[in-house]
């Protein structure tokens, strides 16, 4: 049985070595919590001593089992507010759809993914839809072994 991975994970664990590393002057906090009905609530935030600079973020996940649906909600203090609807292996076995919105208080712009991928036993094919005023983009993408 192959085990085929996505497009993003291509070359992830490369690229951990350098994103993911202990940094000087640099304080870093990682929450996560469960609340007894299933909502998941997640925060994190790091600051530079050497520059003051802070920012943190908070994610709360709410999963429903039974329909296959997960919404995620994020905001984080650049007041940017983001959510998430994803419905995964319902209308076939492997197949993940889902709606990513994300919204700028500040200036007020608006911005959406919709996000389709497949994936099998030896091959993962998926696609994205930027939703835009001035013109969707299509981007696509296939691994296969």
């Amino acid at each position: 049985m192959c085990n085929t991975l996505t497009y993003c994970d291509l070359g992830k664990a490369a690229k951990d070595v350098f994103n993911k590393g202990y940094r000087f002057s640099m304080v870093k906090i990682d929450l996560r919590t469960k609340s007894c009905s299933g909502v998941e609530f997640s925060t994190s935030g790091h600051a530079y001593t050497d520059t003051g600079n802070a920012s943190g973020n908070l994610e709360t996940k709410y999963k429903v089992c039974n329909s296959g649906l997960t919404f995620t909600q994020k905001w984080n203090t650049d007041n940017t507010l983001g959510t998430k609807i994803s419905l995964e292996n319902k209308l076939a076995e492997g197949l993940k759809l889902t709606l990513d919105t994300i919204f700028v208080s500040n200036t007020g712009k608006k911005s959406g993914k919709l996000k389709a991928s497949y994936k099998r036993d030896c091959f993962s094919v998926g696609s994205n839809v930027d939703i835009d005023f001035s013109g969707p983009i299509i981007y696509g993408w296939a691994v296969s072994l």
